[in-house]
């Protein structure tokens, strides 16, 4: 009787077909964007804008690899506007809305953009 080749494993114990490289990155940054409103005004927010330029790029990074371009512009958006370098002199009530709209971004961003595994 011929050996026959071991079927690959089905279920809980399948490597994934792909990979959310940009998941931690992007909770992380979603985090730093609802924890910054809190933060408005005190010297400790400057690390906020840190947080979310750098974990910005780096979510347009994994963007990019993932072949998901469309997504970088919005990446860039808020590493531009969060830059601790440069501040815009935003505050108030829209500052507050750009943040969370900033958080929801790095959630969504973060869950869509996949990359294949290579077998």
């Amino acid at each position: 009787m011929p050996a026959s080749r071991p079927r690959p494993a089905r279920g809980r114990d399948a490597a994934p077909a792909f990979q959310r490289n940009a998941l931690a990155p992007g909770i992380l940054g979603a985090v730093a964007a609802f924890v910054g409103p809190a933060l408005l005004g005190q010297g400790i927010h400057v690390v906020v804008l840190f947080a979310m330029a750098i974990l910005a790029l780096i979510v347009a990074v994994f963007a990019s690899r993932a072949g998901q371009w469309w997504w970088i512009p919005f990446l860039a958006a808020i590493a531009v506007a969060w830059n601790p370098l440069y501040p815009f002199p935003m505050e108030g009530p829209w500052w507050i809305g750009a943040h969370v709209v900033a958080g929801f971004l790095f959630l969504t961003i973060g869950v869509l953009v996949k990359e294949r595994v290579e077998e």
